[in-house]
């Protein structure tokens, strides 16, 4: 006998806004299957979650096999009922002076939040299309204002956007809505794993270069920091993904989080203005004051 309660995957559940997107729609009354990378994080989580509600997957999105088997475990279930919501949530976040980023980390970035978030729409798809489910595809306010020592995190962002756009495209003929849900200042778990990671990236600079950005990129750090710490909770995310897979005709895109609407209309203003702000909010150097340093 099938599960007919309406059905939903959801990536990066482990924690943040996944986490709080999984809770979300097990308590709405889908069957959510929540993807994690370890068995510990499924676990937590299920048991957060209403009895029966909430089944973990493993699912790390860099995985092909793993998302193949993913798709099988979940089509077997809902069989020809198909899936109702696929949210692409997972995402990893780097930063640091693009001089010194290193392309192996640029490029996992891009594994993750990119080539991840397609590979798995595309392992959901014929399910999708049998129950004219709905796709939600997280992204960031990045997508619209890049920040200094950002580019690598809103390189990626900006791409998903992209992704989402002609996904939402594409797949109108068969009914499937696709939406993007950009949040800005989010208060997650991950604001101190970017505090660790940013103190290991000045480690790392070249030998005879910490000098050049020794002081400027851990004050943008510090100061993005705790801006993210006065940020909304997790949930006003998940309450705006489970609008969007919910309301007859939900918007293209949502903006979410704590200057959400405020960084948006910023990204519009002349670009010297902008980058006139931006040097001031993170106490940048002004232009050509470094050039005669050494």
């Amino acid at each position: 006998m099938r599960c007919v309660q309406p059905h939903a995957v959801v990536t990066g559940a482990s924690s943040g806004i996944g986490r709080a997107t999984v809770l979300r729609l097990a308590a709405m009354g889908y069957h959510v299957y929540a993807g994690v990378r370890r068995a510990r994080d499924g676990e937590s989580v299920q048991r957060e979650a209403p009895a029966h509600r909430l089944t973990p997957l493993p699912l790390d999105v860099t995985d092909r096999q793993q998302i193949a088997a993913a798709a099988k475990t979940v089509e077997g279930h809902v069989g020809g009922l198909g899936l109702e919501a696929l949210v692409d949530n997972a995402g990893i976040g780097l930063t640091g002076p693009l001089e010194f980023v290193p392309v192996e980390a640029f490029r996992r970035q891009f594994e993750v939040n990119v080539i991840g978030q397609l590979a798995v729409t595309q392992a959901f798809l014929h399910s999708l299309r049998t129950a004219c489910g709905r796709i939600v595809i997280v992204g960031s306010i990045g997508s619209h204002i890049t920040m200094p020592f950002a580019g690598p995190l809103a390189s990626s962002k900006a791409t998903v956007t992209s992704l989402a756009h002609a996904f939402r495209q594409e797949l109108a003929p068969w009914g499937i809505r696709v939406v993007l849900v950009e949040p800005a200042s989010i208060r997650t778990d991950a604001i101190d794993k970017l505090k660790r990671d940013a103190e290991r990236v000045v480690d790392e600079f070249p030998p005879g270069t910490q000098a050049l950005y020794r002081f400027t990129y851990p004050e943008m750090v510090r100061r993005a920091l705790a801006q993210e710490r006065r940020g909304s909770p997790p949930d006003v995310v998940a309450q705006v993904v489970a609008k969007a897979l919910t309301v007859r005709r939900p918007r293209t895109r949502y903006l979410v989080g704590k200057h959400a609407y405020l960084l948006s209309a910023a990204a519009h203003l002349p670009t010297p203005v902008l980058d006139a702000l931006r040097r001031r909010l993170f106490g940048l150097p002004r232009p050509g004051s470094q050039a005669n340093s050494r």
